[in-house]
């Protein structure tokens, strides 16, 4: 009945990757160093992106407040990836106040379309808590590929560290080449136990032996990666269904977060993306990355909009501490100029 429990003959038994013995000063400083979030730092990097560009070159000329600034606020809205819907929702209401002369000049209308964007994020900023009631707290990733889902659970278990948590890695994506060893990697960095098999290795095997030795270690929290997977991939998507039964199996209300990792340049698509794993294993809060670059900025929008998920970090850059708490105020200030 439970043949989902039992490993595949040629794959490797589970081993724990002990956490490095001899991490190296700098190692140590910056596993200790405060994860600091500021609205500063945010706005530095958000300032570069396509919305917030198109949006300061707009005002910065000091516009006249007629019909042809709303259709080039609208214009801009949809360049900068916020969608069709969102957009219009928005106009339709901006047009409205223009018509009724509610607007005494361009700031005005800039500071309503600030309050109409700010609107739509203040519901799903809900930063991630770790009840001590769930212990492991068994917080699972999903995603595509390329979105940046295994590095970004290593600067999580930076930032788990930082706050004073034990926590156990799970090499779950075992598909990828090197995907188990770049996992191991940021464990040894982190000073994290990491729990593996081999390449090709049953994911749910992996999950299942890791949250058994997180139980028995008394660890706090347990990150589970998986492989990444097109959303189109219906085999492949069931497959995450499987790796949340099993953990169901140990601990009943296993994963308590199942985090999904978007790449912030994907545009509309991610909006694909996320409908589909949220109807595969039931998503409970976001990851947006890669919003330094050639992001747009305005999927985000979208997201909030359309699925009303807590978006929990954004990823502005490489380092560590460049995974963010998301903060709607310093993400909405950084992408329209004042």
């Amino acid at each position: 009945m439970f043949d989902f429990f039992k490993k595949k003959p040629e794959s490797a038994p589970a081993k724990t990757i002990a956490p490095a013995q001899e991490a190296t000063v700098a190692e140590d400083s910056a596993t200790q160093q405060t994860v600091i979030d500021t609205p500063q730092a945010t706005k530095a990097v958000l300032g570069k992106t396509v919305f917030a560009r198109t949006f300061g070159m707009l005002f910065s000329r000091n516009p006249k407040l007629d019909p042809e600034l709303l259709d080039e606020v609208e214009t801009a809205l949809i360049s900068a990836d916020v969608g069709m819907v969102v957009t219009q929702e928005i106009m339709a209401d901006l047009q409205r106040r223009f018509k009724a002369r509610e607007f005494t000049d361009a700031a005005a209308l800039m500071n309503a379309l600030r309050a109409s964007l700010l609107a739509l994020l203040e519901p799903v900023s809900v930063p991630l808590r770790i009840p001590e009631s769930s212990k492991p707290f068994v917080l699972l990733t999903v995603g595509v590929n390329g979105v940046g889902k295994t590095t970004t659970i290593g600067k999580l278990a930076r930032r788990f560290q930082a706050e004073g948590h034990s926590l156990m890695l799970a090499a779950g994506d075992t598909f990828r080449a090197a995907a188990v060893e770049q996992l191991q990697i940021w464990g040894e960095r982190n000073n994290v136990a990491v729990i593996a098999q081999g390449q090709d290795a049953d994911p749910a095997s992996v999950a299942f032996d890791a949250l058994q030795a997180a139980t028995a270690r008394n660890f706090n929290i347990l990150i589970a990666d998986t492989a990444g997977r097109l959303h189109t991939q219906t085999h492949l998507m069931s497959e995450l269904a499987k790796i949340k039964r099993v953990l169901g199996k140990i601990d009943a209300s296993a994963p308590h977060e199942v985090l999904l990792v978007i790449d912030g340049t994907t545009g509309q698509n991610a909006v694909n993306q996320c409908r589909a794993f949220h109807d595969s294993v039931g998503v409970t809060g976001l990851v947006i990355t890669k919003l330094d670059g050639t992001a747009k900025g305005g999927v985000v929008f979208a997201l909030a909009r359309e699925f009303k998920l807590p978006i929990r970090f954004i990823g502005l850059g490489e380092k560590p501490e460049d995974l963010r708490a998301f903060d709607p105020n310093a993400y909405v200030d950084a992408l329209l100029p004042r």
